[in-house]
């Protein structure tokens, strides 16, 4: 099914989920046979989802790829090794693509240029990597209906969605593409996903690459990654991290005056970004207490390197989108 159906009712429960799931596991066998499916496994809600659909539907015949392109929050890779690997006993192989991905970022400002080379790289490592393996004839993504729909109305280009090279050998395999977000968290936790997995907040395929706004730089993605590690913290440690939807930073490319140690500098600012929302369409902003936003400022500017200010972007979906690039 490529189109979500006028009249499909909303999964909110777990017994409209098991019907999905029932309906896409028979779907995913007819389709799927007895060939070997990729999954490109970046361990947020959407691709976790599609790997427990698929390991219920067809096992082991089931390879997941967890790239890391460099452009990954802290500790990440680690993380997704220890759930997939160690605790649900999947197929994975894990990449180090850092140096590969940022070589050929070097010097792209274009925001929908980042996310179509991002794109088209993974699509080129997943095939190297499927070369390796006898029988791969399917990809699998976690592509979900918003990311259709902005596609389609040009608002932004989608890694899961657009920028597919024309001689793609693989057949897509997309059994959450109809799904809004929070149906897919509605069927993860029917499927058995741990809450921590289910309930992750997003991240946007490019990653870390659409919040370190303009070209990418190695000290700016690093200070992207501290700053965003920090914020998580201080959620988690402020019961925010359960319910605020999505919260990350974002560096933009230019620098900002400031005074450190009795002496002028010129530094990047860091962008707090804090959202609420139930299918990503529309959003609002999170009432983040003032003194927790004065705490979380004083760490950044003091544990970041190159960073001397902080802002918090007060800008609801619409007028903004929830990411900035």
């Amino acid at each position: 099914m490529d189109n979500r159906p006028e009249n499909m009712i909303r999964i909110t429960d777990s017994k409209l989920a098991q019907a999905f799931i029932d309906e896409q596991t028979a779907a995913l066998r007819e389709q799927i046979g007895d060939k070997k499916v990729l999954l490109a496994l970046s361990g947020g809600v959407d691709s976790s989802v599609v790997a427990a659909l698929l390991i219920k539907a067809i096992g082991k015949q089931l390879v997941c790829v967890h790239v890391n392109h460099g452009l990954l929050r802290k500790g990440e890779p680690e993380q997704v090794i220890k759930v997939f690997r160690d605790e649900m006993d999947a197929n994975l192989i894990y990449v180090d693509a850092t140096d590969r991905f940022l070589d050929k970022l070097a010097g792209v400002s274009d925001p929908e240029k980042k996310r179509k080379i991002i794109g088209a790289e993974f699509i080129n490592v997943f095939a190297e990597e499927a070369r390796k393996l006898d029988g791969i004839r399917f990809l699998a993504q976690g592509t979900i209906w918003p990311d259709i729909l902005e596609s389609e109305g040009g608002i932004k280009a989608h890694h899961n969605a657009g920028g597919l090279p024309d001689d793609l050998s693989f057949e897509l395999v997309e059994p959450v593409r109809i799904l809004f977000k929070d149906e897919v968290r509605v069927v993860g936790k029917t499927l058995g996903l741990p809450d921590n997995m289910d309930y992750r907040q997003p991240f946007p395929g490019p990653g870390l690459g659409v919040r370190c706004v303009g070209a990418i730089t190695r000290d700016r993605l690093e200070a992207v990654r501290e700053s965003d590690a920090i914020l998580r913290e201080e959620f988690a440690k402020n019961g925010l991290a359960g319910k605020v939807w999505q919260y990350f930073t974002i560096v933009p490319d230019f620098r900002t005056v400031g005074v450190k140690d009795g002496k002028r500098c010129d530094e990047w600012p860091v962008v707090l970004r804090a959202v609420n929302t139930r299918d990503a369409m529309t959003a609002t902003v999170e009432n983040v207490p003032f003194e927790l936003l004065s705490h979380i400022t004083d760490r950044i500017v003091h544990e970041v390197k190159g960073v001397n200010r902080v802002l918090y972007d007060l800008t609801p979906k619409p007028t903004g989108t929830i990411e900035w690039e």
